[in-house]
């Protein structure tokens, strides 16, 4: 059943009038911070065809500093949520964009910095060095936001609407990759040089910028919730606060957590964690080395921007699909084999890359599964933990399943670096590690209770 009832004075048309106003104004901004956020984390993707050569960092080192930047996400990723919630989304959100561009923008002097004995203390070369405290920042400065996204839909659409929502503003995450890809491409091959700089310091430089100019339109556009929207009258207002009140007061037949104990003492939360967990590992291993993959094809070594151009085709399918499984999901009222189907997909990719070589029509249909259900997973995972959590334990609890999960993201691309540095470049093994990570997350989702309301 629907708790999400509306007034018999809300008619129809005005119940999809508001919705759609609320969404009209709110996620095409959303979509556009979690662009130029998206781009910020991956661009070193596209930066490693160029700056691993110039700088001698193996396959190892970039795996390593790719995914450092989960670390500091981790960190970080739970105080952040949590102040959000007792700050305010727009000064808490304004806040984490400009840092973040900031510290993106800084990868340009990666081997500009000297730290002396610091980095002989840990191996390292000064250029290697830096590039992990800047992967580590980058996190640091970052985590919070997507979380903190998630927390903020929650004061807007119930439980009924969100997953829809949630999968339009996250096939921001493909987008970036279809606009980011021949963009840094183009940036990296045709700016070498210019100005005294390199391809890859242009990319970072370039790319960075964004995030701080829509960090400030954020303090201005954004409001912190339905009350102080000034583009909704009262009836908007009162309407959308009591269905999202209706949608927590719902979530009693799951066993409802509302404080901070209740999320981490739900064994739920935990068992979630994981399942994110392992969908990350795999999202973020394609997504940072899906460029060196495609390399690998075939394609001559200094055309970045035809990189680019074919890493397009698997992020250009999994927007288009991704949003049709979140309403497809949101149709049904199904979530669970939503969730566990899409790491099937993602699974079905994976061995396909493992087995096909650098064949490039197959290897681009192998790299499209994974990508398309690497997207759904995420778009509709969050689905499950906002149904039976709300408060600051919604605020506590995405936040701490965001946080361990994207740990994923630290260990996925490492993965496959240490493999492809121990198999002389082969990455076949790496591919059957992932799809073996997958299969205990597709496990876990059918194994846990109460993660979705019952269906009419």
């Amino acid at each position: 059943m629907n708790t999400s009832t509306s007034n018999l004075s809300d008619s129809p048309e005005f119940i999809k009038a508001t919705y759609d106003k609320v969404a009209g104004h709110l996620i095409p901004f959303l979509f556009v911070c979690y662009i130029v956020a998206f781009l910020d984390r991956v661009n070193v993707g596209f930066a490693k065809l160029q700056m691993a050569n110039d700088l001698h960092f193996t396959d190892a080192i970039y795996g390593f500093g790719a995914g450092i930047f989960f670390i500091g996400y981790f960190i970080f990723e739970v105080p952040s949520n949590v102040i959000l919630e007792k700050v305010g989304a727009r000064m808490w959100i304004a806040r984490i964009m400009i840092t973040w561009g900031i510290i993106s923008s800084a990868f340009m002097f990666t081997d500009n910095i000297y730290w002396g004995s610091l980095a002989s203390m840990f191996n390292c070369s000064d250029s290697e060095f830096t590039f992990y405290v800047l992967r580590f920042l980058l996190g640091a400065c970052e985590a919070g936001f997507f979380p903190g996204i998630i927390l903020y839909l929650t004061y807007w659409f119930p439980g009924s609407r969100r997953t829809k929502v949630i999968a339009l503003f996250m096939t921001a995450i493909a987008i970036s990759n279809v606009i980011g890809a021949p963009v840094s491409g183009a940036i990296m091959q045709y700016m070498q040089g210019m100005g005294g700089l390199r391809g890859w310091e242009w990319l970072f430089l370039l790319e960075g910028i964004p995030s701080v100019v829509v960090g400030f339109l954020v303090f201005v556009f954004l409001p912190d919730g339905p009350k102080h929207a000034a583009w909704l009258d009262e009836r908007e207002k009162t309407f959308i606060v009591h269905e999202v009140q209706l949608d927590d007061a719902g979530k009693e037949e799951l066993g409802k957590g509302h404080s901070l104990w209740d999320a981490f003492s739900d064994y739920r939360v935990w068992g979630l964690a994981l399942v994110y967990f392992s969908g990350v590992i795999c999202f973020y291993a394609i997504n940072f080395w899906m460029p060196t993959i495609i390399q690998e094809l075939g394609v001559d070594k200094k055309d970045f921007f035809k990189v680019g151009l074919l890493s397009m085709i698997p992020w250009g399918i999994s927007a288009v699909f991704m949003v049709w499984w979140g309403a497809h999901s949101d149709k049904t009222g199904e979530r669970r084999w939503h969730v566990a189907g899409s790491l099937l997909i993602t699974i079905a990719g994976l061995v396909g890359l493992s087995l096909v070589g650098h064949s490039p029509v197959p290897s681009l249909i192998a790299l499209t599964l994974v990508a398309s259900g690497s997207l759904a997973f995420v778009s509709t995972f969050w689905s499950l933990p906002t149904a039976f959590l709300s408060g600051t334990a919604a605020a506590a609890g995405i936040a701490f399943v965001n946080s361990v999960g994207n740990l994923g993201g630290h260990f996925g691309p490492d993965l496959i670096g240490r493999i492809r540095t121990m198999s002389g470049g082969a990455s076949e093994a790496a591919f059957w590690a992932l799809a073996a990570i997958a299969v205990i997350g597709v496990i876990v989702t059918l194994a846990l209770p109460n993660t979705q309301k019952k269906l009419a």
